[in-house]
Parts: C-alpha cells; sequence; structure tokens
C-alpha cells in the first residue's frame, strides 16, 4: 500500500498489555523496524480501502508484521507457501490503493 515508499529506515516500539479485572498487565514489548511508515499505510487504507481508522490500523500492523516474521523463516514450508500468499494480497492492496488516488 506503500505506493511511494520512502526507504528512510524507521523504528517502532509495540508495548501490549492485557486488561483483567480492570487491571493493565504488560503481556510483551518489543522492537520492530523498515522503511513502511505505518501511520501513513493506515490513513492511506482507511481512506483508500473505506475501513474504520481502528481497523485500518489492525489491518497494515497485522501485514507488516506477519510479513516480517514469515520471512525470516524461508525453510519452513508451511510459511513459504503462506508468504507467497500474503504477497499476493499485499500487492493486491497497494494496486487497489494506488489506483485509487
Amino acid at each position: 500500500m506503500d505506493c511511494k515508499c520512502n526507504k528512510e529506515k524507521r523504528s517502532y516500539h509495540f508495548n501490549v498489555s492485557e486488561v483483567v479485572d480492570g487491571k493493565i498487565q504488560e503481556v510483551m514489548n518489543f522492537n520492530f523496524g523498515g522503511h513502511h511508515d505505518l501511520a501513513a499505510l493506515t490513513r492511506m487504507a482507511a481512506e483508500k480501502e473505506n475501513l474504520s481508522d481502528k481497523h485500518a490500523a489492525q489491518l497494515v500492523l497485522g501485514l507488516r508484521l506477519m510479513h516480517h516474521a514469515l520471512k525470516k523463516y524461508p525453510d519452513n514450508e508451511l510459511f513459504a507457501n503462506f508468504l507467497t500468499q500474503l504477497n499476493e494480497f499485499k500487492r493486491a492492496l497497494k494496486a487497489n490503493a494506488c489506483n485509487k488516488q
């Protein structure tokens, strides 16, 4: 979905918390990097695909994190098969978003 991709390196920090009985507990945190502007991709997905901001963010983050993880294990047959499908989906999503500009 990154029609005009800026190859500048970006870094993000994810902190996932769970709320149980009104109490917040951190369950995981990690850094994630790449050249994608996640905020810009989220805005583009919301606008071009007619998604809510929340669902656009979930889609973009899910795709980026999944793609990144799957690429790390190219010899895993299950991952390789799914990565092919994921790449096709990303190409279609990108083409759809870029054609609506």
